[in-house]
């Protein structure tokens, strides 16, 4: 598998990644995926702590053992499960992160995490007050390295001016291509990875009933795809090319993939397998259609 570098970090990341949120069967059966999957050549495996109330770290954990040497692990933070169980409430300060990170720790089985991301953001954060504390965790060991889990341009652009962060993971596909109009070419800029999530839109790229997604309805979802894989017949699958759409991007670093049965970690062993698009297709592609532009936080 192909490996891409993540400059500001010094890491070689596999460009797909293993996203666990859907990986939800404790035990032997999600050892045994996750096993194949770093058997395969997947470095990175991305959780959170608010993922099934922090079961799925565990999870993680326990699947990692033994194997840590081999892997990066990317969490996130900021969301706090209220006691009640009944929802959670957004906590970005600096407290409440370098308390929240112990937990982590604990539940991922580890002395230390890779990358941890602040797990959403808005312009009205104590951003000052979340970089010390990420800051912090690096002087103290706990993180190696920190970045953000956001689709809001006006955020990104402030972690990027105002933080030393090494990655942003955002939403990216070829029914989402509002990081094309502005934190793409940033984050190229300032040798900052994208961990892109969402790139089979939800299944609507992997062959699942066609309906309306973001600013887009059922039927322009349609004309999309039509003009996807029947004008630009690449001899790849539906899932093979949207998966190669975007990791061919030069400013994304890795596909984290939600990954829950044996069959979807194959199948996209399967599409990381295929061959890339030339720049010229790509141009070809991004031509096909009109791209979507965020509409809010700009």
């Amino acid at each position: 598998m192909k490996h891409n570098y993540l400059k500001k970090a010094d890491l070689s990341i596999s460009e797909i990644s293993f996203g666990c949120m859907s990986l939800t069967n404790p035990g032997t059966e999600s050892s045994t995926i996750i096993a194949k999957a770093i058997d395969s050549g997947i470095t990175l495996f991305d959780t959170a702590d608010l993922y099934d109330k922090g079961a799925n770290e565990e999870m993680l954990g326990a699947a990692l053992k033994g194997k840590r040497k081999d892997v990066i692990i990317s969490t996130k933070v900021g969301n706090q499960w209220r006691e009640d169980g009944s929802g959670w409430d957004w906590r970005p300060e600096k407290e409440y992160i370098l308390k929240a990170v112990d937990a982590s720790l604990k539940r991922l089985g580890t002395d230390y995490i890779d990358l941890y991301l602040l797990h959403g953001g808005t312009i009205e954060d104590p951003i000052d007050g979340t970089i010390e504390a990420f800051e912090r965790l690096i002087e103290q060991g706990k993180i190696k390295h920190y970045g953000i889990s956001s689709i809001r341009p006006n955020v990104i652009r402030e972690y990027v001016k105002r933080s030393n962060i090494v990655a942003v993971m955002s939403q990216y596909s070829v029914l989402d291509r509002r990081p094309e109009e502005e934190i793409l070419p940033l984050l190229l800029k300032n040798d900052i990875g994208l961990l892109a999530r969402g790139t089979v839109a939800g299944g609507l790229l992997a062959d699942k009933p066609v309906k309306d997604y973001l600013n887009y309805g059922a039927n322009k979802v349609k004309a999309v795809l039509e003009k996807l894989y029947n004008i630009f017949p690449s001899g790849k699958t539906q899932y093979e090319t949207a998966l190669r759409y975007v990791i061919d991007n030069p400013a994304v670093t890795t596909a984290v993939m939600g990954i829950r049965t044996m069959k979807q970690l194959d199948e996209a062993l399967a599409a990381s397998g295929t061959k890339a698009f030339t720049t010229e297709e790509l141009k070809i592609l991004e031509g096909l259609w009109t791209p979507n532009v965020y509409w809010e936080h700009k």
